[in-house]
């Protein structure tokens, strides 16, 4: 039988953090001056830049019915980790890393958004890890919302779409358990040492949209300490909500000094 989870509050976490703190977040909005939505998203000492941009088009198996697409690329800069990551465009090949990880990002964010309001444009998302040091892949799902939400209110000013097309709101946090206990946010460290690691994809009030995870060194998990990591995961993902500062609004969206950024809507004009 495996033993129970020591389901206590504090933990002897290497930054002082107790097992339901999640690192600091901060995020930049408008990194971008030619993406219609981006985002600097950094909670602890990972930092990931997810921009948005919308074209004309779909995949073949959508031409002709009058709907949208959306899709994800992910993607780690070569000094993003300790040990320099080689670029795929050298070796030629995707990781399989990285495909699991943009096709994760694209799920999660088409679960929330209306694509039949696009009419027949793509949606693409791009999200370059920066900085790695653990939860790379449930910052670039947070970030990529909040780069989102920026690009629609910037798609809505310039009549691009004439109606919201992000029907919810979702963030990912990940929970782990480290030397038997439950912990949410790891850092790369911990990740490391866990015996379980879990992806929760969760909208505001704290629905699925999807759940990724699985054990290590044969530490099998009893069902009946699933709710702690649950509510962990719950209320990280609350607590990253009320964290997030407010959105602005632009110049850009009334009146443009830097990139001009409704130039989109003549692109897209020109392209269909």
């Amino acid at each position: 039988m495996n033993p129970p989870l020591k389901l206590v509050g504090n933990s002897e976490r290497a930054d002082g953090r107790s097992c339901d703190q999640l690192r600091p977040i901060r995020v930049t909005y408008d990194a971008f001056g030619y993406a219609s939505g981006s985002v600097l998203f950094e909670i602890g000492n990972t930092k990931v830049l997810c921009a948005i941009s919308l074209n004309v088009g779909v995949p073949p198996f959508l031409k002709g019915k009058r709907t949208g697409w959306l899709t994800a690329e992910y993607a780690m800069l070569p000094t993003s980790t300790v040990t320099r990551t080689q670029r795929e465009a050298i070796t030629q090949k995707r990781s399989g890393r990285g495909t699991e990880i943009s096709r994760l990002i694209g799920r999660a964010l088409r679960a929330v958004t209306n694509l039949d309001i696009l009419g027949e444009r793509t949606i693409t998302i791009d999200c370059d890890v920066l900085q790695a040091d653990g939860g790379t892949r449930t910052a670039a799902i947070s970030g990529a919302y909040l780069a989102l939400k920026e690009a629609e209110t910037r798609w809505l000013a310039a009549k691009i779409i004439h109606e919201p097309c992000v029907l919810g709101d979702i963030a990912a946090i990940s929970v782990g358990v480290v030397d038997g206990i439950p912990m949410v946010d790891l850092d790369c460290a911990e990740d490391n040492r866990a015996e379980g690691d879990f992806n929760f994809v969760l909208t505001s009030e704290g629905n699925i949209i999807e759940i990724q995870g699985a054990v290590e060194h044969g530490n099998a998990i009893p069902w009946s300490n699933f709710d702690t990591i649950r509510n962990l995961a719950v209320n990280g993902v609350k607590t990253l909500f009320d964290s997030l500062p407010p959105m602005p609004i632009h110049k850009s969206v009334v009146q443009s000094d830097r990139v001009p950024l409704f130039s989109l809507k003549n692109r897209l004009e020109k392209l269909s």
